[in-house]
This record gives C-alpha cells, structure tokens and sequence, in this order.
C-alpha cells in the first residue's frame, strides 16, 4: 500500500475539510451530525454550549439550537455517554455494551467497576424496575439503594444513581431520553434506542474507526487512550507520513487532491478540530490551553477562549463571554498569534458580529 507523503499545510487541510471548516459549509444541522459523527453535548455556557457552538461554527446563524433541543427529544438524534450520535449509529455499539465492561484480560480499574456494580446489583434493578414503571425520569427521582457507596477523589465522590446510571449506560440497558428544564431525562434504552440489527463486535470496531478517520480527516494510527470517544484509528484509511511530524499516521484517501478554500471560524475549545491538544500541536503548530480551571490572574487568553481558524492555520484566541443578564456579548481581547492582516481582521470581525447576533445579545467589544 502506498504510503502518502503529506507537508503540514496538506494535513490541516485535510483536517480543516473533513470537519467542515472549509468553505463548503454543510445543508443542514442532521447533515452535519452525520458527517461529524458526533457532537460532545457540554452543558458550559461561557458563550454557547459546546454543541451549539460547533453547529454554529459549521452552519452559521440558520443554526438554531431548538433545533438540536427538538431533535433530541424526539429522538431523531440520540446522545450516549455524553455524545450526541445519528441514531443509526447505535447498532454499532450494542455489540460491545454486552459486553460490558470489555473482554479479557480487563484492566484493574474495570474489574472494580463490575465488583462494584455486581455488588449494588439489588439497586441496578431497584432503577430499572421504576424506569420501567415511570420513565423517563431524572436521576433525582431514581432510588438509591447501593450498598457499598461509590468511592472516589473527584466530583462522583457518593454520587451513587450517577455512577450506576452511567455504567447501565454502557451496559446498554439505560439511554438519555432528553430533558426536563435543565434536569436529563433518562430511560430504558429498549424505548429509546432504533431496533436496528446489532453489528457484530469486530466490524463495528472497524467501521468506527473508518467513521472517525472520515471526520478527522487524518489521525494517529495509535494514540493515548481516550475513555469515551478514541482518538486513534488504527488501521482505517491509508498510511501517511507528515514532513517535520515524528511516526505514524492514517488519512482518509478520498479527502485528498480536492480544492481547498478556507474560511475564518469561530471554534469551542471543545471542538473536534482542537480536541486533541497533541494533534493540534503537531499540525499546527498551536499553544492552546483551556483555562477554566485556572485562577483567574494565571490565564493567559481567557476562561473559555475560542481558539480562532483562519484558513488552514490557527492564528490566535478570543476572549469573549456572554453575559445573558447585561445583554451583551462582551469581547475582553482578540490574542493573535501571527499579526493580523486587513483581511484577516475583517473576516474575525464579521464571525464576531454573527456570533453576536446568533446568540441574540449586542456586541460589547472592551479591547
């Protein structure tokens, strides 16, 4: 097999193309779901939630987040694990949810997890048995009657019904139905989830793998292990090399040799483009944290700074929140990585307007 030989600027090319960042923008929201294969439904709003704001960024202001809301009540769009997937594409993940928690040998972390859950297995049934009577519900109106609590050193810490709603998740007997308010619904998954012909293990695993080379565009053969949503490959695709870049990667052939005609874009910090930090660094050559966390006085670019694309290269961060109670869409700074040209700075501005006006709030520029 050939083995292609790509410069840096032809990889972000083809990253840039194959998550719909280029000028071609896609028809529609369901359109751009099923090409992007997934959107990361994270509730912070700083500007928009993560899901929002990477519709946004691909559609533009014909992007109406009802839209998403609508589709995923009805459940013409259905979310796992936090993620939100064409519904045609959970028959590639029933094969693996039985069988949870994964083939042998299993790692210690999930031998514990299945001790735990075996051993609150009356709790298990405790909520499917109400779901089955009342769903869908929220996860505060579901018993908690474990056992043994869940232990640990970050937030889930006692958080019993979450714990146990998300492994039943995985186990494939439980699925998001939606919300109520700001309250996620959940319910059995045998009333939410198309009764599609399951996908057999091995060519489900290939065929993901094939889906997520065909939304990134290019990608690691191997890469660290990401808990939810892989970000390697493996095999899918063809072998590639990028001058400068050390090892292995895999690229989608069909992206190759097609005009490429970039855009300036908005993107979350979230957003599959950038998700990847090392990825990011390696093609483009891009310092970028996300801050949240941070204290205040040891941020460099912002809360939830926007990391800015323009073309094939990202050029710098936007430092802007939206202040729903004020009515305004405040802009702290625009951090440039490379100066500015005229043209760079008109397109920033008229992605800053749309934002603005997207998201129904007047614009407030303070640098």
């Amino acid at each position: 097999m050939t083995v292609h030989t790509l410069s840096r600027t032809d990889a972000r090319r083809l990253a840039v193309r194959a998550q719909l960042l280029d000028a071609h923008r896609p028809s529609g929201m369901f359109d751009a779901v099923r090409r992007l294969t997934l959107l990361q439904n994270d509730p912070t709003a700083a500007v928009a939630p993560n899901a929002d704001l990477v519709l946004w960024s691909r559609l533009g202001s014909c992007y109406s987040p009802t839209q998403l809301r609508d589709a995923i009540d009805e459940q013409a769009l259905l979310e796992l694990r936090g993620l939100i997937r064409p519904p045609e594409d959970l028959a590639l993940y029933r094969a693996e949810m039985a069988e949870w928690p994964g083939r042998p040998p299993l790692r210690d972390w999930r031998e514990s997890v299945q001790g735990w859950v075996d051993a609150n297995n009356g709790c298990r049934l405790d909520i499917l048995a109400r779901l089955r009577a009342d769903g869908p519900l929220s996860a505060r109106e579901l018993p908690d009657t474990c056992v043994i609590p869940w232990r640990s050193s970050g937030w889930s810490n006692d958080r019993n019904v979450l714990r146990m709603i998300d492994f039943l998740v995985q186990r494939g007997e439980v699925a998001a139905a939606g919300r109520r308010g700001a309250h996620r619904l959940w319910d059995l998954a045998e009333r939410v989830y198309p009764d599609d012909e399951v996908v057999p293990y091995e060519d489900a695993v290939r065929i993901r793998d094939e889906r997520r080379l065909r939304a990134l565009g290019i990608a690691r053969a191997r890469a660290q292990e990401n808990p939810v949503e892989p970000l390697d490959v493996r095999t899918a695709g063809e072998p590639a090399v990028v001058e400068g870049v050390k090892g292995e990667w895999r690229i989608d052939p069909e992206l190759l040799d097609r005009t490429f005609t970039g855009r300036a874009a908005l993107l979350s910090p979230l957003d599959r483009l950038v998700y990847d930090r090392r990825r990011m660094t390696e093609l483009f050559e891009y310092d970028y944290q996300l801050e949240m966390y941070k204290p205040a006085a040891k941020r460099r670019w912002g809360y939830w700074a926007l990391p800015i694309l323009y073309g094939d290269r990202l050029v710098g961060k936007l430092d802007a929140t939206s202040d729903r109670k004020a009515g305004v869409l405040r802009v702290d700074a625009i951090h440039q990585d490379v100066p500015f040209s005229k043209a760079m700075t008109a397109a920033l501005r008229h992605e800053i307007d749309d934002l603005a006006n997207w998201l129904h709030l007047t614009l407030a520029l303070t640098t």
